[in-house]
């Protein structure tokens, strides 16, 4: 059986029409068009409930390629020499293991996430990969307003230089990992077992999709095209008007990305590999756009815009459905190992198979899951009804109804306190940590933390 992850950074659930049934995320902002992942996710079994753990990127990828937890005790940091990760384990099985992948993040020098991999390929030029070094041949201050500070309009330069070429579709990104995620697909065929991991960091911003998909934003709008949000309450760097031009360039960006898919998944039915393979389509994290005053990642933005991503997986002669079985992203290895045979080999993991779900013999998994960031003290525990998001000493925790408030706008702290009590009774005060100070970077604000709560 072979293995085929395909791997998209910063999607949230609700910009996949599937999951949406075409409810706008925001009002004026017509609702985002993803017909390929639809059409996908009608043969998978789609989970609902599925959510990282230790955010943002990298720990996300550690815990998806080890079956290991990354929260509480482990950093944005490089693979170690002492994990095992899943290209390392199915190699030794006899699968020939590639890696397809534009998130540069993969390739900073000793990251060290390519381990184990028969072969690999870089896709250059991301976010604000130091690719070229000329400068752009295009106006920055047609990119940024006038809140930007020189660091981020730095930041911005980069990534317009390393894209100043782009001319046809083909030339974005994501249309690039998909073209040689096929090539490596076809000329691999011929291998017994096959283990490819597709890492598109699409649609994680810069959003500056091509003009065809550049459709939810107003054509009256005429301000700078601002593809690289800031952190911060946006109302206090951007007026109404571009908070608005920014959601609808993300949501361009996400078509844009589902539309590239459709040559990956023509490619996977024309090789046959629908009819042996295990593929598992799903995104890191999704992305805050304001929902609760401000964008990008964050060790506060806990809520369903960052926590809740399409996670679907097709099975051969598999039986589609919707489950909200809660499962944690390092439950996926144990699960795909047991799949294919090799359930001895998961004893040592955190992870759990969730297999009989897939196979239709259990609808629960997991009683209750937990994510936040190592550095940071807010912690989000969950059941399929309930989001508890514990909040640093001297700050009002907070607890929504995710079904009759899925948007968690009403806080219900006050109202059933003993449903947040229940909560946090599964995971004790291991799982959190004190807050020193606060570190202000390009991916977010941080709260750096040390020690547990006493």
């Amino acid at each position: 059986m072979n293995i085929i992850i395909i791997c998209l950074d910063s999607l949230r659930q609700d910009h996949v029409s599937f999951y949406h049934q075409g409810k706008p995320a925001f009002e004026g902002i017509p609702a985002c068009r993803t017909p390929n992942i639809d059409a996908f996710a009608q043969q998978c079994v789609a989970f609902e409930n599925a959510y990282p753990c230790g955010l943002p990127t990298i720990p996300i990828r550690m815990e998806l390629m080890t079956g290991q937890f990354s929260l509480p005790y482990r950093p944005w940091q490089p693979l170690a020499p002492t994990d095992i990760p899943m290209a390392e384990i199915l190699r030794k099985e006899g699968y020939v293991c590639g890696l397809i992948s534009d998130t540069y993040h993969y390739r900073a020098p000793g990251m060290n996430y390519h381990r184990g991999f028969n072969a690999y390929h870089w896709i250059r030029g991301q976010e604000y990969d130091p690719y070229n070094s000329a400068p752009t041949r295009r106006d920055v201050m047609a990119y940024v307003n006038e809140n930007y500070p020189p660091q981020w309009r730095q930041l911005v330069a980069q990534f317009l230089a390393n894209t100043d070429d782009f001319t046809q579709e083909t030339d974005w990104f994501p249309a690039k990992v998909v073209e040689q995620a096929c090539d490596w697909l076809k000329k691999n065929r011929c291998h017994e077992k096959i283990f490819c991991w597709i890492d598109s960091f699409d649609p994680h911003e810069p959003w500056d999709p091509p003009k065809r998909f550049d459709t939810y934003t107003d054509p009256a709008y005429r301000g700078p095209r601002l593809i690289m949000p800031m952190g911060g309450q946006a109302t206090m760097w951007a007026t109404q008007e571009q908070i608005a031009h920014i959601r609808g360039l993300y949501a361009g960006e996400v078509s844009f990305v589902d539309h590239c898919l459709e040559l990956l998944f023509t490619c996977l039915a024309e090789n046959g590999y629908f009819d042996d393979s295990i593929v598992v389509l799903l995104a890191d994290h999704g992305h805050p756009l304001a929902d609760h005053g401000k964008f990008l990642k964050g060790a506060d933005r806990l809520y369903s815009e960052l926590l809740k991503v399409p996670f679907l997986m097709r099975l051969p002669n598999g039986t589609p459905r919707r489950t909200k079985a809660l499962v944690q992203f390092p439950d996926l290895l144990p699960t795909l190992l047991e799949l294919v045979g090799l359930k001895n080999s998961i004893t040592s993991m955190h992870g759990r198979s969730f297999a009989p779900v897939l196979l239709g013999q259990e609808d629960r998994h997991r009683e209750a899951v937990i994510a936040g960031y190592y550095a940071g003290v807010d912690r989000c525990i969950r059941d399929s009804i309930w989001s508890y998001i514990q909040r640093p000493e001297g700050e009002t925790d907070e607890l929504y109804n995710l079904q009759e408030d899925p948007r968690e706008t009403r806080n219900l702290i006050d109202v059933y306190p003993q449903e947040a009590v229940r909560l946090a009774s599964y995971f004790g005060s291991y799982w959190r940590r004190r807050v020193t100070h606060i570190v202000k970077g390009i991916q977010g604000e941080y709260e750096v933390a040390s020690g547990p709560v006493v």
